[in-house]
């Protein structure tokens, strides 16, 4: 998953990040409003876990920016207010789910895992594709009985080109779904190739079929056609 953490907090921003992170997810944090409303311009997440309470702005606008601009991103509110009021208007202007401060790392993660299944995989944690299976919850992926082992960025790739198969996607773009806005200090994206190569090899060498294309030009295209 691709995550953002809009959160003033340190202590807690870091520890999400340090947790979603040691479990393989690209985790991008910002500490008030300038940067969170840059960082919405520019990327697109799977889930945005938004303080409602931030400097110099208001969480609540971000989520109204959002849903303005009609971007797809999942929206978990964490905040300290715990008021019926400011949940129902949360959930009213289009967040995903509402969690109270204090809460359990491993709470949080459910409820990002929920919002994640519900908007991309219509709630199933299970991804299939013909012989391919790919389990959300365990991170595993098999080709028919053939466990396939894929490293994380792999694993993340592989997930992306499912989700949007049948369109051609650039380079652009899954370099910033597997490396976040570190992809600004790339040289080039050659490692994209790379790990297409590879991914290539283990599913074929699993019993798979080549599914990923290259788009001259464009960039690659998931599919059996």
């Amino acid at each position: 998953m691709k995550l953002l953490v809009v959160e003033d907090e340190a202590g807690l921003r870091d520890s999400i990040r340090g947790y979603f992170t040691e479990a393989g997810n690209i985790c991008e944090t910002v500490s008030d409003y300038p940067a969170a409303l840059q960082k919405i311009n520019l990327y697109r997440y799977d889930c945005i876990i938004l303080d409602i309470t931030l400097p110099n702005g208001n969480g609540l606008d971000i989520l109204q920016s959002l849903k303005h601009n009609r971007h797809p991103d999942g929206v978990l509110i964490v905040s300290a207010r715990n008021s019926l009021d400011d949940r129902l208007t949360g959930l009213d202007l289009g967040a995903d789910d509402y969690l109270t401060k204090p809460f359990h790392l491993s709470e949080l993660r459910a409820r990002v895992v929920a919002i994640v299944r519900r908007k991309s995989f219509d709630g199933n944690h299970k991804v299939i594709y013909n012989e391919i299976e790919m389990d959300l919850q365990a991170m595993t992926i098999a080709v028919g009985d053939q466990p396939v082992k894929l490293t994380r960025r792999e694993y993340a790739l592989l997930l992306y080109f499912i989700v949007n198969k049948g369109k051609v996607v650039s380079k652009n773009a899954l370099v910033e779904h597997i490396w976040g806005d570190g992809m600004d200090m790339a040289d080039n994206f050659d490692f994209i190739y790379s790990h297409i190569k590879n991914i290539r090899k283990k599913l074929i060498d699993a019993g798979g079929r080549d599914y990923i294309q290259s788009t001259y030009g464009m960039g690659y295209k998931f599919s059996d056609k």
